[in-house]
């Protein structure tokens, strides 16, 4: 099951304690102190992992702590400190604050490492409290608790094309057809309920993008309906958008709208997806409704260029594969 979000308690750790201790041997009967000082306690250190594809690993283990710090020991030993809480998140997750809803960081290149939490300074021992007056101190300091807090996880897929459309476009047999991702096919809506990440590959320019196969869309997604902000997040940082409309106009649809319909989804969302470069595919243009329809969206959007496809077929898939690498090219990869 492919986890987006989830909910999770870090704690750092604790410093060890300072220790009271004294030099005792046997030509030194009163030697000075020699307490040392406690371990550090561990951070929690969140790192960005390209080999990790979601968030699933909290869904079954919501609270994690780094190690504790060492206590000192006699004979000026110091203890060890903590080891580290080593958090690996997928790429393009953000970290909130489920209070305030503040953005405390994210994740966004692979081996990106940044100190959530900071473990707590260890105790001093006793041969700190030593002065000319004070031979025999008898005073240490405790470690310090380390920092904690509750995190709000959520992943938005980083892929150079974020793959959209209405349910039942084709967009899940687009994916199919492109990459070896091999997500959820059948006649009905909804059969994606997850961002599926495949690869394309152009072995001539020695060349890959990545493609995010998202949730199809309903009307009012923009106010989370349906599966609503689950979707349009995955689509932010994409580079270019494809948008997958069913010419046949299966399930009493009409292309037309649906092209409009999506538009405005998109931009009541955030209007700057609509700055991203946009391809339109024409898809199931093997069945017999396909080409009126398209002739009629031709006329209504004379300057929205169109690429005809069928995934049944294959049919313009090659140039559509071309297509897409110009555009994420054109975006700054």
């Amino acid at each position: 099951m492919f986890v987006d979000e989830a909910q999770v308690h870090l704690r750092a750790g604790r410093g060890g304690d300072g220790c009271v201790g004294f030099r005792r041997e046997k030509f030194l009967p009163k030697g000075g102190p020699d307490g040392g000082d406690g371990g550090k306690g561990g951070d929690v250190v969140l790192i960005g992992d390209e080999n990790v594809s979601d968030l699933t690993e909290f869904r079954h283990t919501p609270s994690l702590r780094a190690k504790n710090g060492d206590s000192g020991q006699g004979r000026d030993r110091f203890g060890h400190a903590g080891n580290d809480l080593i958090v690996r998140l997928p790429l393009g997750t953000v970290v909130f604050d489920p209070e305030t809803n503040r953005v405390v960081t994210e994740l966004t290149q692979h081996n990106e490492r940044i100190v959530l939490l900071h473990g707590g300074r260890g105790g001093k021992g006793n041969l700190h409290f030593k002065s000319s007056t004070n031979r025999t101190p008898l005073q240490s300091t405790p470690g310090q608790p380390g920092e904690e807090g509750s995190f709000q996880l959520v992943l938005k897929t980083i892929a150079d094309v974020g793959l959209v459309g209405y349910p039942n476009a084709g967009k899940s047999s687009l994916t199919n057809c492109l990459t070896q991702a091999r997500p959820k096919t059948a006649p009905y809506p909804f059969t994606t309920l997850h961002a599926n990440v495949g690869i394309i590959d152009y072995p001539e320019q020695f060349e890959r993008i990545s493609i995010a196969d998202i949730p199809g869309l309903i009307e009012g997604a923009s106010e989370n309906r349906g599966l609503g902000h689950e979707f349009l997040r995955h689509i932010e940082r994409c580079r270019a958008l494809l948008m997958m409309l069913d010419m046949a106009g299966t399930d009493a649809r009409d292309p037309l709208d649906d092209y409009k319909h999506l538009l405005a989804e998109l931009k009541k969302y955030s209007p700057e997806l609509l700055k991203k470069p946009l391809v339109v595919a024409a898809n199931k243009m093997d069945e017999p409704d396909a080409a009126a329809n398209l002739k009629r969206f031709k006329k209504k959007y004379k300057k929205v260029p169109i690429w005809e496809i069928s995934c049944m077929t294959g049919t313009g898939l090659d140039e559509l594969k071309a297509e897409l690498r110009v555009q994420v090219r054109a975006a700054g990869k």
